[in-house]
């Protein structure tokens, strides 16, 4: 069978049989289009609509996840990171005065920071620390931090979080 359009080409031949060899045998060939059934067409455009539902709705349900997860995924094994160098001037500043120890300008700065929201790595209490980053036109703290971790003069971890907690990201040096 060869395939025609919707369809497909059904070709039969047909050769009598001779008992003697000496006469030619005749060859009749019969083409004949065929279609499949209405209901065959039906089931199948109804599976295939089935399945684009199937693949749209995975589709979706992935990205939904994607987006319910996000935080959670800038934060994890795959941490987003940061250079120095693309951090803000007030943060570059901050951390300037982290390694240098202070002076501090506002008095929270070298808080115990709680992770309250789970989103850094797991420690004990004290472990992490958080500094104010000034926010340029802000009248209070604002909402950018420097996070440190491990010991306060010498820390081995630092994040930098822009909008207050909701993500981080690692700093490379």
């Amino acid at each position: 069978m060869a395939g025609f359009g919707f369809g497909t080409l059904r070709a039969s031949v047909q050769a009598p049989r001779t008992i003697f060899s000496c006469f030619p045998q005749t060859v009749q060939v019969t083409l004949e289009p065929v279609f499949p059934s209405v209901s065959t067409c039906a089931e199948s455009d109804m599976a295939l609509f089935s399945m684009r539902i199937l693949i749209r709705q995975t589709l979706l349900l992935l990205l939904g996840m994607l987006l319910a997860f996000g935080v959670s995924a800038r934060t994890g094994s795959g941490r987003d990171v940061v250079f120095v160098s693309e951090l803000p001037a007030e943060a570059r500043q901050t951390l300037q005065l982290i390694r240098q120890g202070g002076p501090f300008p506002y008095e929270k700065d070298g808080a115990v920071f709680g992770n309250y929201e789970r989103l850094l790595p797991k420690q004990n209490r004290g472990y992490y620390r958080e500094f104010t980053v000034k926010t340029p036109g802000a009248r209070n703290r604002g909402a950018r931090r420097i996070i440190t971790g491990g010991e306060l003069n010498s820390p081995r971890e630092l994040y930098y979080t822009e909008d207050h907690y909701a993500s981080f990201r690692r700093i490379q040096e």
